[in-house]
């Protein structure tokens, strides 16, 4: 019997990849009034530039455990209390106009103020642009009441909360909300899910994990003996981490809770 459903945040509710897409495009933007340069080409620029800066820092590993993004660090304040944190928000400002310099540099622009410009854009930007899944409302409503819902997302909380205070209808639908920086440990940790667990006082073959991620999400599920479900709306291939049920729309949700509570 199925009793509550963890969900991710990031790529599953929320649709932060095109929220930080239409963020670049409209910072690019910018730059491309100002000096004529290609806003895709410098997107590109940006985006490598921001990769290879980003894993050159201390702090890699720990964001690597954490699950924290490289564009997630282009606009998060990282006001955690932690110490690896405090590094990140230190560290944050320079890799933000640093990325957005080299970016502008392998375009052939090289003005560093307007760098310090673009990097401040952005995350007003990222703030200004909160998408959510049009089914997203939909299937909690439906859900909420039947089963217990709990958020279980990877990332700094502040961060990840930045997330929930622009989209605020999300948070009432949860009965917990657990985020991998104030645990310590990310998805696919296996600890991280029994953590969620005692909190919601289940069994692990009382819970559905759901999650867009086959590395976080539905490889530590598995790990830690939940059933998975996989949200692939963009038909992916699969790797070598085997979900337990694929879907490509969430509302695929309820006939195969019904399967299961049938059992």
């Amino acid at each position: 019997m199925i009793k509550a459903i963890f969900f991710d945040l990031d790529d599953t509710l929320l649709w932060d990849q095109k929220s930080i897409q239409e963020a670049f495009v409209a910072t690019c933007k910018v730059a491309e009034e100002r000096y004529g340069v290609d806003a895709t080409v410098l997107e590109d620029a940006v985006r490598e530039a921001a990769r290879n800066l980003y894993s050159s820092y201390e702090t890699y590993s720990f964001t690597q455990m954490i699950g924290i993004n490289p564009f997630e660090g282009l606009w998060g304040n990282f006001l955690d209390d932690h110490d690896d944190f405090r590094k990140m928000k230190e560290i944050v400002p320079g890799y933000r106009k640093e990325a957005w310099t080299a970016g502008l540099k392998a375009l052939g622009v090289d003005d560093p103020e307007f760098g310090y410009e673009l990097a401040e854009r952005f995350p007003e930007e990222r703030r200004n642009l909160p998408f959510v899944y049009e089914e997203t409302f939909q299937i909690l409503d439906s859900l909420k009441g039947k089963y217990q819902l709990l958020l279980l997302t990877n990332g700094s909380p502040d961060l990840q909360n930045t997330k929930l205070s622009i989209t605020p209808e999300l948070v009432p639908y949860f009965d917990q909300i657990v985020i991998s920086g104030a645990y310590g440990r990310g998805k696919p940790d296996p600890s991280i899910f029994g953590h969620a667990l005692s909190l919601m006082e289940l069994e692990k073959e009382e819970v559905l994990m759901v999650g867009d991620n086959l590395m976080t999400d539905i490889l530590g599920a598995n790990r830690a003996g939940i059933k998975s479900v996989w949200i692939n709306r963009h038909d992916k291939e699969r790797n070598e981490v085997i979900p337990t049920y694929e879907i490509h729309h969430l509302e695929e949700l309820f006939p195969l809770l019904d399967e299961l509570n049938k059992k």
